[in-house]
C-alpha cells in the first residue's frame, strides 16, 4: 500500500497545478506568501512575545523606509551637487583656456619688446650703450649683454670701468647658473 500512496499523492497536487497552467494562471500566487503585516498578529494578540515581536518588525520597517527616504533625498542632492560641479569645472576650463591665450599673448608681446630692445642695443655704438647700461639694474644690464650678438656684447663691456664690467659679467654668469 505504500508504493501506491506517493503517486497517489503526486497526482492530488500535481492535478491541480496542471490545469492551472493549462488555463495560463500565475502559479506564484498560490505560492507566495499571502499574510499582510496587519494580518500578522491575527489570533496570536494575547502572545506578548508576539505582539513584541511585530511591534519591533514595524519599528525596523519604518526605520528602513526611513533611512530609504534618507538615502533617495541624499541621492537628488548629490546628482544636483555633481550637475553643478560639471557646469562649474566647464567654467573654469573656459577661463582657463581664456586665460591661457592672454598668457601666450602678454609673452608674446613680451618677447617682442625685448627683440626691439637688444636690436636698439646691437644698434647703438658701444661706449654710448655702456653708458647707458651702466645706468640700469645690473640684472636687467647683464640681460641684455647676454642677448646682444657676442661681438657687440664685447665692445660694450669693454667700453664699461673695469668694476662695472666685472660686476655685468658676474651677473651674467648667475644667470647663466639659474637658467640652464
Amino acid at each position: 500500500m505504500a508504493k501506491h500512496l506517493l503517486p497517489a499523492l503526486t497526482l492530488l497536487f500535481a492535478l491541480p497545478a496542471g490545469a492551472m497552467l493549462w488555463q495560463g494562471q500565475d502559479l506564484s500566487r498560490i505560492f507566495a506568501a499571502v499574510a499582510a503585516p496587519a494580518d500578522l498578529l491575527d489570533g496570536c494578540g494575547d502572545v506578548p512575545e508576539a505582539v513584541a515581536l511585530a511591534e519591533e518588525l514595524r519599528d525596523r520597517a519604518l526605520r528602513i523606509e526611513r533611512y530609504m527616504e534618507s538615502i533617495d533625498a541624499r541621492k537628488v542632492a548629490l546628482e544636483q551637487a555633481e550637475s553643478t560641479l560639471r557646469e562649474r569645472l566647464a567654467e573654469l576650463r573656459a577661463r582657463q583656456g581664456s586665460i591661457t591665450a592672454r598668457q601666450n599673448g602678454s609673452t608674446e608681446a613680451v618677447r617682442t619688446d625685448i627683440e626691439r630692445l637688444i636690436a636698439l642695443y646691437d644698434q647703438m655704438k658701444p661706449a654710448e650703450a655702456a653708458a647707458i647700461l651702466t645706468n640700469l639694474p645690473a640684472d636687467f644690464a647683464a640681460e641684455i649683454l647676454m642677448r646682444v650678438k657676442p661681438e657687440t656684447g664685447a665692445k660694450i663691456i669693454a667700453a664699461v670701468e673695469p668694476r662695472q664690467a666685472a660686476l655685468l659679467t658676474a651677473q651674467m654668469g648667475a644667470r647663466s647658473v639659474r637658467n640652464p
